[in-house]
C-alpha cells in the first residue's frame, strides 16, 4: 500500500549546542563541586574557560617535553608521554585549521 503523502513529526535537527556561560535563563548547571563556587566563577570569568586553562598547561608541557630526555623512563612511561605529545600535536593542528578558517571567512 502506498501512502499519498509523507508526514514527518521529527525535526530535521535533533541536536543543540549549549554553552553554559552564555545562557540567559535561570538555569544552574553543576559542573562539579568547587571548593569555593564564587572563586571558581571569578577564575572562569577573568582568566579563562577550563579548555583555555588546559590548553595553556598543554602548551607549557610541550615546552618541557622538548627539553626532557626520557632515558630513565619505563616503556609504559615513555608511551604515556608519546600519547600526550601526539594529542597535543592534534590539538595544535585543529587550532591552526580553525584560525585559517576564521581568517578565510573574514576576508
Amino acid at each position: 500500500m502506498t501512502r499519498p503523502y509523507a508526514l514527518s513529526l521529527v525535526p530535521e535537527r535533533l541536536w543543540q549546542a549549549i554553552n553554559p556561560w552564555t545562557i540567559n535563563m535561570p538555569i544552574e548547571i553543576n559542573l562539579g563541586h568547587a571548593g569555593d563556587a564564587d572563586l571558581e566563577r571569578e577564575i572562569l570569568d577573568d582568566i579563562g574557560s577550563y579548555g583555555r586553562q588546559i590548553g595553556r598547561i598543554g602548551d607549557a608541557l610541550e615546552v618541557l617535553l622538548r627539553h626532557f630526555k626520557p632515558t630513565d623512563l619505563t616503556e609504559a612511561e615513555q608511551e604515556a608521554l608519546a600519547l600526550l605529545t601526539a594529542q597535543l600535536v592534534e590539538i595544535r593542528n585543529i587550532k591552526q585549521r580553525s584560525e585559517g578558517n576564521r581568517k578565510t571567512a573574514s576576508t
